[in-house]
């Protein structure tokens, strides 16, 4: 018997050494992320608005705003898309772990006692058997072996799947950070384009005042009454829309927060000015990007998963066994624990559905066309994420340049403006003149400060593309891992 049970498992071993059926998963050399421009320097990085030192995990800290740290820290710890994304990571990785207890023997006890008769005829007498008390019970031990790796791809396909619901984690909290750094932002640059247009409309409102003075001492006609109304109307249409912003980024600020409209702090966000980097912004290279960015490593996980599935429909070719070892007692209840009520077995048992309908085939089929979707979902992700980095590189040198025109139309006028005041106190000018040089500083004061708001919205989207701020989580994930074991 003992040389029975080892021919048995020695078969079992020689069974489960027969290979892993379908390809090994490696990055396919046809794949655009394999190309060397895709590792090389970004082509806006020449330009001095670029460095190409690496971007820092928390980018947001380069603009030394402690109100803007503190919001972001907020809603990375209590937003509610943030709650969504690690529910979903953990609900991959409880389908990895019952993927992984596949493979593991199961154990099953039962015990069935009963109270009954047995049929005579079917113990070879004619008499009525006695009711009695009966027993059945045992333990089963079922391993089964993993011939062809079906279990192997089924579990690097989990795991794959979880690495990927990481990365989809990742990239809602780089997303978190960007719009929440965005709309204060927004909130900030909305109070100081408030102010620069109120001041536009308080030396409207004075150009009107003297306008009818003037009038009313007959120095004037009625039509320039009029069109000074007009433009301080127009001037105040304005301002409105300002207030909505500064309301709507307050409102904004709190779902990203995880806090209700009411329960934000209005006097929180009192800047004057919205964040900005006077500095070079840090760049690194494509080859940096392309790892860092969430969405790439997610797609490419999604590939290896895509690869592993297609072991799991080869494998469905071949037989599935199952080796099996049973022990028990079975008999009349007063005979448990009796030598001739002991039973036990030892074996394998095969199933095998022969691939003769062609289902299993296309199911090999179906596996294969969706490892080239991944593919090509991933080879898109790539060039996508260039592309981004590339146009927010392009968008912010050029929107740098404008505000440098800016601020030096709004210097010269400044300075006009100066001059017209002096020549005013002279005699040399009149004073509408003289408050015609300080709308013209007042309507470039506007326009520089408007390209100020686009230079940080701009600067963010850049952030965003570059796709860091994921960097601390996955680090202290790391670090609770490697304190649980």
């Amino acid at each position: 018997m003992k040389t029975r049970i080892l021919l048995s498992w020695a078969a079992l071993a020689i069974l489960s050494a027969c290979g892993t059926v379908g390809p090994n998963y490696n990055l396919p050399q046809q794949a655009v992320l394999q190309r060397p421009s895709a590792a090389a320097q970004f082509l806006g990085s020449n330009d001095t608005a670029y460095t190409s030192e690496p971007l820092p995990a928390q980018w947001w800290r380069l603009y030394q705003d402690p109100v803007l740290d503190g919001l972001i820290q907020q809603a990375l710890a209590a937003n509610t898309d943030l709650r969504v994304a690690a529910a979903n990571l953990a609900r991959t990785q409880a389908v990895a772990q019952e993927v992984e207890a596949g493979g593991r023997p199961v154990v099953a006890v039962s015990a069935a006692p009963s109270y009954g008769r047995a049929s005579g005829a079917a113990n070879g007498t004619t008499k009525s058997m006695p009711a009695a008390w009966s027993h059945d019970g045992g333990l089963t031990v079922a391993y089964q072996a993993d011939m062809f790796g079906r279990l192997a791809r089924a579990m690097e396909s989990a795991n794959a799947d979880t690495q990927s619901a990481q990365a989809a984690a990742d990239l809602v909290r780089i997303t978190v950070a960007a719009e929440t750094a965005r709309a204060y932002a927004d909130a900030c640059s909305a109070l100081r384009q408030m102010t620069v247009v109120q001041h536009s409309i308080d030396l409207q409102q004075h150009f009107v005042t003297l306008t009818d003075r003037r009038m009313r001492g007959g120095r004037g006609a009625a039509i320039e009454g009029t069109r000074a109304r007009s433009q301080l109307a127009q001037l105040q249409s304005g301002l409105p829309p300002l207030q909505s912003r500064h309301l709507v980024a307050h409102y904004r600020l709190a779902a990203l927060t995880g806090l209700l409209p009411a329960e934000m702090d209005r006097h929180l966000l009192q800047c004057q000015a919205a964040p900005r980097l006077v500095s070079s912004i840090p760049v690194g290279d494509g080859a940096a990007l392309l790892r860092r960015r969430p969405d790439v490593r997610q797609a490419e996980r999604n590939l290896a998963s895509a690869t592993a599935r297609i072991g799991m429909a080869t494998a469905d070719l071949y037989p599935n066994i199952t080796f099996g070892l049973g022990a028990g007692s079975a008999g009349s209840l007063s005979s448990v624990g009796a030598a001739n009520a002991f039973r036990w077995s030892l074996g394998p048992v095969v199933s095998w559905t022969l691939p003769s309908t062609g289902s299993a085939r296309s199911r090999i089929m179906q596996a294969e066309a969706g490892t080239d979707s991944a593919l090509a979902h991933f080879d898109g992700v790539v060039i996508n994420a260039l592309k981004e980095v590339e146009s927010a590189m392009t968008v912010y040198a050029h929107e740098l340049s404008r505000n440098g025109a800016l601020k030096t139309a709004r210097d010269e006028s400044a300075r006009a403006s100066a001059q017209s005041q002096q020549l005013y106190r002279y005699g040399r000018i009149d004073f509408l003149s003289a408050l015609d040089s300080e709308r013209t500083l007042a309507a470039s004061d506007a326009a520089l400060a408007e390209s100020d708001a686009q230079l940080t919205t701009d600067q963010i989207a850049l952030f965003l593309a570059l796709g860091g701020g994921w960097e601390a989580a996955a680090i202290q994930g790391n670090a609770s891992n490697a304190a649980a074991m």
